[in-house]
């Protein structure tokens, strides 16, 4: 029995200074927190940096700062989706742009989209002349060149005719924004890739322009919320 309780002493003494030692390593983790007077607690350790202007809040999937949105309608007048535009503020860059497309019928595949100057999004009698009264990519600051202040990156629609994507443009600001108008084009945006020393040629004012994206399929107007 003495045996026992001899060899017992030692590793019961092991155990608990492991304990203190593991108790130190973790609370090395921690350096200057004081504790609180909340047993087995200490002060909630920040493990992430904060949101950017613009930001996606992870608490309730709202943006923060200021907002705008349109709603996206394809050539027949049908609501197919939603962009919602943040930052900020109005005038601060950058600004966010998370637009999402969950009912109709466009196709799959990648799409261009752009900002267009003007806040219209007449469908007429659709075909090419869709949303012409949409005017050209927008232009701001003086901007004449290329890329357009109005360029974003192509959306990807998928098989079930369903798309997200999310991007940032520090282009713009917000308060330029409202009042003009989104698009989605037929076809992916190629941003006027056509090197000279490549392609006879090089690119030409239209693709510039167009990005070689093709006819419009979906267009919202651009509205402060309210």
């Amino acid at each position: 029995m003495s045996g026992r309780s001899t060899l017992a002493a030692p590793r019961a003494l092991a155990a608990l200074v492991s304990a203190g030692l593991i108790g130190v390593a973790l609370a090395g983790c921690s350096p200057d927190q004081e504790p609180t007077d909340v047993p087995g607690t200490t002060p909630s350790v920040v493990t992430d940096q904060p949101l950017p202007p613009g930001a996606e809040d992870d608490v309730d999937g709202e943006p923060n700062g200021q907002i705008a949105v349109a709603e996206i309608k394809d050539t027949s007048g049908k609501v197919v989706g939603k962009a919602t535009i943040s930052a900020a503020t109005e005038s601060e860059k950058p600004v966010t742009i998370s637009v999402q497309v969950n009912a109709g019928d466009l196709p799959a595949g990648f799409h261009g989209m752009h900002i267009h100057e003007n806040g219209s999004c007449d469908a007429g009698s659709g075909g090419s002349q869709a949303f012409t009264s949409a005017g050209g990519h927008l232009q701001v600051d003086g901007n004449t060149s290329h890329p357009s202040s109005g360029d974003l990156v192509s959306i990807n629609i998928l098989e079930d005719h369903t798309g997200r994507t999310v991007t940032t443009t520090d282009a713009v600001t917000l308060e330029q924004l409202i009042g003009k108008s989104i698009m989605i084009h037929e076809k992916p945006d190629n941003f006027g890739n056509i090197p000279a020393d490549k392609y006879p040629g090089g690119p030409n004012p239209d693709t510039l322009k167009t990005g070689d994206a093709g006819p419009r399929i979906a267009c919202g107007v651009i509205e402060e919320q309210s």
